[in-house]
């Protein structure tokens, strides 16, 4: 029996029959003749652009151009450029029903350009869905991440996932405050220290454009100054963006910025924030309610309208350096973002990179430091303690703890908390003469030379072996490589002041600030916390070991990191004494000692310079399966003055640490080579790694090769 003529107990199994035929009626209706959701099969198309032009997310390099599409007419209003849409990708020519592309599986992507015609001259798909109204992309950005792409040799998708933040829909449908009036223009006020501190200042206010490389004065006024930099820029009517290495600085600058012009002129962007609130803060800067942005190295891309200023501080930190394809720097994102925009470039820190030091040596930028008085009257006594020295103290064999060192924490802690830096585990070291401590290098291509299994050297770039290595320096033929242990070091210290607490800041746990009461803080490398009222002495130990890395900077970071640690101590008037354990000849050391990190920036360049290495040069490293290595090599057509260094073995990840980027899955062999080419090549460079790597995809290649340019790490 039906349910059509059964009894029922009432639903629609009992319903009687005219009930069932007005419900039957009405899902007919309700279907015809609306098309699926998605397809538009037999939709009218927009009378006026009906073409869209879509960057697909697919992030491959053999598809990193723009795809037509058709726009149906339902989605002409929220079809504009910048919006996010769905489109079907992957349907061939063959899947062709009333004139339209059908099939193909959904995937994301930007609505870039509306056009009136298509270059394509078969079929179009349709668009599948307008996933927001909300422009997200506009001209400016996709320039910048265009650029950032070529010069990368990446593709724009992968720039465009760091630029543009996930979405978020209750953030999107909350609206953004209004805009608020320019603030007046600030007083120079600890911008007076440095010699040309108060005219940078007033020309930003007065809408300028300087170019400019500041070395900061150590203490805590550096977020101040950057404040300041940022209510000049907006007094003008601009905007201004900020970028710093991790959160903890962010949130000293976000909290300078509040007590200068107050809540409501600028946004904070950390991921600390979590994505509906990022994201709402990001939505206020597209939408031009918040013409400042202070964040870290995700707000490099962050849409400021009207761009007046772009800072960096501290562009030597390791986490300015992306992970994520293409692994841009945000130093050069920066510089490009001035050169597009044309607004003013600030590149501020303690101390001083290569990179900084050539950009005023090429006079784009023009120096922001204060005279040599002022340097002595901020910075602490600086006193060293060399490989002698330990020698012949019996307290150093004993302890590890120099007599020089202790005797400095004795008389700190009387006046406050005293911090004690030690290298990370984990430093691997490099080849140096036992007599003069030079870094061993080949004599091919001036690379690291490496202690191989039985005693064998080879270098760390070409790998060439060397048999008859002698220092050029000082004529030595004896090689040492050292690094020291740091896991007693808070145990020793407990024992020699049984009766001060011992605090610890690392990676597991990172302090922000201390107590100005008396306590030792021991603290890796880039962890300090800061001490109210300032730290009344400082003690890095283990400067050999930060000096033995085999990275051409290691050098430049150690004396970054030593001088980052020296700048949270009191100045030498009020007490402040800093002891590094490192041999006092070295050039590092002897800059840290008269506090002159430009001079050793301005030195390191002229080597660099002399010998072709970045960022003189340009370089790029390729890395992969021995034999992928070797085929893309042989395919790239490198430019004429292109110079190839190696390939060799890449050392394999150890057990239970994270993978380097660029480096072997665990398990693996992999080899890299460097490509090395003279200044005025980079582009080129760049295009055909692009261009070979593209072709790579497009055959479907199993084997990775990964390609990174101006690689941060290459020994």
């Amino acid at each position: 029996m039906s349910s059509e003529n059964g009894p029922g107990d009432g639903g629609a199994e009992g319903a009687p029959p005219e009930q069932l035929a007005l419900i039957r009626e009405s899902v007919r209706k309700a279907q015809v003749p609306r098309a699926k959701p998605r397809t538009w099969r037999g939709a009218a198309l927009a009378e006026h652009l009906p073409v869209a032009r879509v960057l697909v997310d697919k992030g491959v390099l053999h598809l990193d151009r723009y795809f037509d599409y058709a726009v149906p007419a339902d989605l002409d209003e929220q079809a504009q450029p910048g919006v996010r849409v769905r489109v079907r990708f992957g349907a061939g020519r063959h899947r062709v029903r009333g004139g339209r592309r059908e099939g193909g599986g959904l995937v994301d992507g930007f609505l870039v350009e509306r056009r009136a015609e298509s270059d394509y001259s078969g079929p179009l798909a349709a668009l599948a869905q307008v996933v927001s109204p909300e422009p997200v992309l506009g001209e400016e950005l996709l320039g910048l991440a265009r650029a950032v792409a070529d010069r990368y040799a990446g593709s724009l998708a992968d720039v465009l996932q760091l630029a543009v933040p996930p979405r978020n829909a209750r953030a999107e449908q909350r609206p953004s405050p209004a805009p608020l009036p320019p603030p007046p223009a600030p007083d120079a006020g600890p911008w007076e220290r440095y010699a040309h501190g108060s005219a940078f200042l007033g020309a930003l206010a007065s809408g300028g454009a300087p170019r400019a490389v500041w070395n900061a004065l150590p203490g805590p006024l550096w977020s101040e100054e950057l404040a300041r930099a940022v209510a000049a820029t907006l007094a003008s009517g601009r905007g201004a963006l900020v970028v710093v290495p991790d959160g903890r600085a962010a949130a000293r600058v976000d909290a300078a910025l509040t007590e200068l012009l107050g809540t409501g002129r600028h946004a904070l962007l950390t991921a600390d924030a979590g994505p509906e609130k990022r994201y709402a803060q990001w939505l206020a800067v597209r939408r031009g309610s918040v013409r400042a942005v202070v964040g870290t190295r995700a707000a490099m891309f962050a849409p400021v309208r009207d761009l007046g200023l772009v800072a960096v501080w501290d562009d030597g930190d390791d986490n300015h350096s992306e992970q994520h394809a293409p692994q841009p720097h945000t130093r050069d994102v920066l510089l490009l973002r001035a050169a597009l925009d044309r607004c003013a470039f600030l590149l501020g820190g303690w101390t001083c990179t290569v990179e900084a030091a050539q950009l005023v040596e090429t006079g784009w930028a023009r120096p922001l430091a204060a005279g040599r008085e002022e340097v002595r009257r901020a910075a602490p006594l600086i006193r060293t303690v060399g490989d002698g020295d330990l020698a012949r103290d019996e307290a150093a064999r004993a302890a590890r703890l120099p007599t020089l060192a202790w005797q400095a924490a004795r008389e700190g802690l009387r006046h406050g908390p005293v911090l004690v830096q030690v290298p990370r585990r984990g430093y691997a070291p490099r080849m140096a003469c036992d007599r003069c401590r030079a870094p061993a290098r080949c004599r091919h291509c001036s690379g690291p030379l490496q202690g191989q299994d039985g005693g064998v050297l080879r270098c760390g770039w070409c790998g060439r072996e060397e048999s008859a290595w002698h220092c050029p320096e000082c004529g030595g033929f004896r090689l040492r490589a050292q690094v020291v242990g740091a896991r007693r070091t808070a145990e020793e210290l407990g024992r020699a002041f049984p009766a001060v607490p011992v605090r610890t800041s690392g990676r597991e746990h990172v302090l922000d600030t201390v107590p100005g009461t008396p306590a030792l803080v021991v603290s890796t490398p880039g962890a300090e916390p800061v001490a109210e009222g300032g730290y009344a002495a400082a003690l890095l130990l283990d400067g050999w070991a930060m000096l033995v890395r085999p990275d051409l900077r290691a050098g430049e970071d150690a004396l970054r990191r030593w001088i980052a640690a020296g700048a949270l101590v009191r100045p030498q008037s009020e007490g402040g004494t800093v002891v590094v354990v490192a041999e006092p000849t070295l050039r590092p050391v002897q800059a840290l000692v008269r506090w002159d990190p430009v001079g050793h920036a301005v030195r390191e360049l002229a080597e660099r310079a002399e010998l072709g290495f970045p960022p003189v040069s340009r370089m790029a490293a390729v890395s992969g399966p021995p034999a992928a290595v070797a085929e893309f090599l042989g395919a790239v057509e490198l430019p004429p003055d292109a110079e190839v260094l190696g390939p060799v073995p890449l050392p394999p990840p150890p057990p239970g640490r994270p993978r380097r980027p660029g480096g072997p899955p665990p398990g693996e062999h992999w080899e890299r080579a460097l490509v090395r080419v003279p200044p005025g090549s980079g582009a080129a460079l760049a295009t055909a790694l692009k261009t070979a790597q593209a072709a790579r995809t497009a055959r479907g290649s199993e084997e990775p090769v990964r390609v990174r340019i101006d690689p941060p790490d290459i020994g």
